[in-house]
């Protein structure tokens, strides 16, 4: 490997080891065996080289996450095939269920790397460069996320419909990380989330509008002024 490799390689080990804010240009040199001047040349600034390594350490996290949620249930329905086989289901209640109880388990192996995110935004705050850095990770996520949460036979969402879906739900997941980094003995599960999303799509469902040849009239008579009742 070259330096800017064993710089990450070695950005990842001290970030799991010491975490983002206890981590010294020092010990990225020491545990590298490079030297100050590789981390300015390759990355411009210890803050830099941190974020690449964390948003390589969470692009880690999310393809092994997919992988299990795409995997085939493991025959017997046992353990991750049951999980498995609820992110396969054609229920999206099930599947929504199913995917975040695999997400939240990924979680509490993946400790440090959400909190270093945590960390990393305090840092983005005096840092363009973390910032624009960060920020492209995030808009990665924008395009991944969907998919996760929809069954493979649901109609497929346009490219405008795929990225809102999938900022909504990076709001959610980080929401969601941010309380089990703070109190995860209190923080939502799967069944809250899931419960949460029945009531809010029954309340939207409550107050759909009219459909059909009623919503067709109501239409009609607010672009010409005339009373749809007629």
């Amino acid at each position: 490997m070259g330096h800017r490799e064993d710089l990450l390689a070695a950005a990842k080990r001290c970030l799991r080891e010491r975490g983002y804010a206890r981590v010294t240009a020092r010990d990225l040199v020491t545990e590298s065996g490079t030297n100050l001047a590789s981390i300015g040349y390759h990355f411009g600034s210890k803050d830099e080289l941190l974020s690449a390594a964390l948003i390589e350490m969470v692009g880690d996290w999310a393809d092994s996450l997919e992988a299990g949620l795409l995997a085939d249930p493991a025959p017997g329905g046992a353990g991750e095939g049951r999980r498995a086989a609820g992110a396969a289901s054609a229920d999206p209640f099930v599947r929504f269920e199913a995917v975040w109880e695999q997400v939240i388990a990924s979680y509490f192996t993946s400790l440090n790397d959400w909190r270093d995110g945590i960390e990393a935004l305090a840092q983005a705050r005096h840092s363009p460069a973390v910032r624009q850095r960060m920020a492209e990770g995030y808009e990665e996520g924008r395009e991944a996320l969907a998919p996760w949460f929809h069954a493979p036979g649901a109609p497929p969402a346009g490219p405008g419909e795929s990225r809102a879906l999938g900022g909504f739900y990076l709001a959610l997941l980080t929401g969601v990380m941010v309380q089990h980094g703070i109190d995860p003995e209190r923080a939502p599960t799967a069944q809250d989330l899931t419960r949460a999303l029945r009531r809010i799509v029954a309340d939207f469902g409550a107050a759909a509008p009219p459909s059909g040849a009623a919503a067709d009239a109501a239409e009609a008579a607010e672009a010409g002024g005339a009373d749809p009742a007629r």
